[in-house]
């Protein structure tokens, strides 16, 4: 088969059998072009004639990309020709012993606890100070994903038992505690959301300052705001929240699996990333401030 004709096969397969998104799709499409590119200049016409060597070679040709973004590229690859072999188009997988790049895991940025406390220290005066202070609170005190922030709706709020109902990742749906604090000043917002509202209807619990839910962007933007107020990093993300407040749960002894409950982390791998964090600040604490950890 030519190599156009079983690329736009695998592409429909992806579609329709797999459902991945126009996002994911137009990736795999990218990388196979580029694949296609590659092969044509070898005289490489139909997928019978690849061998593991051109595979390699082609990845050998990227390797002034990033290291995930050959890793991505071998997995489209491989996926690629695990289909070909699947739908009998070939007799056998030529990249199937190709070994993937070992990707260096870095460690996500978060704040001290001062800096947070400093961040959290909102003068409150405009409806949207009451927002942006409740919107925080509930971001940093229950380690939500900003999509999970800005999604949420009024009736998520279970003010009787002090728990918030997050839809996360693949739709599943997890609770979680509420703070005093989150509490607190959730509640005051919620006495100024009617000034918000400009007389429309919304369900979103966050409203922006045209009566609708607010976005991603808008908090973002506010985000930025806020940190330049507080001469904090302006490059500080809302993610890095999340990041923080499970650090900090870390550092002050809380059990892993309670902390993967709430970050809604499918795998407890995930989760140990932040006890990795927590080991170095304590290397860098000792180091820092020890008497005895530099010999003079």
């Amino acid at each position: 088969m030519k190599i156009e004709d079983a690329i736009q096969d695998f592409l429909n397969y992806c579609i329709f059998e797999k459902g991945l998104s126009d996002k994911t799709r137009l990736s795999y499409e990218n990388d196979l072009n580029v694949y296609h590119e590659f092969l044509k200049k070898r005289s490489i016409t139909d997928v019978s004639q690849i061998q593991d060597t051109d595979i390699k070679d082609f990845l050998k040709e990227r390797n002034s990309e990033k290291t995930t973004t050959i890793a991505h590229n071998l997995t489209v690859l491989k996926n690629f020709h695990s289909y070909l072999l699947k739908e009998n188009i070939v007799t056998k997988n030529v990249s199937e012993f190709i070994e993937r790049p070992k990707l260096r895991k870095s460690l996500p940025k978060t704040l001290s606890v001062e800096d947070v406390d400093s961040l959290l220290d909102i003068h409150l005066d405009s409806p949207f100070d009451y927002r942006n202070k409740a919107m925080l609170e509930l971001m940093y005190g229950c380690g939500l994903r900003v999509s999970e922030l800005v999604g949420l709706e009024i009736h998520d709020i279970d003010q009787n038992n002090c728990l918030i109902r997050i839809m996360g990742k693949g739709s599943k749906e997890r609770d979680i505690p509420l703070g005093e604090y989150a509490i607190y000043y959730l509640n005051l917002y919620l006495e100024k959301r009617p000034l918000l509202l400009k007389n429309k209807s919304c369900s979103k619990l966050f409203l922006n300052n045209h009566g609708k839910g607010m976005t991603r962007q808008g908090f973002f933007k506010n985000l930025k705001a806020i940190l330049l107020e507080k001469g904090l990093n302006p490059d500080v993300s809302p993610h890095t929240l999340r990041h923080s407040f499970a650090t900090h749960l870390v550092n002050r002894g809380a059990d892993l699996r309670s902390i993967q409950e709430m970050l809604g982390h499918s795998d407890i791998s995930t989760t140990k990333i932040y006890t990795k964090i927590s080991d170095e600040k304590v290397l860098e604490d000792y180091n820092q401030y020890h008497l005895r950890s530099k010999k003079e």
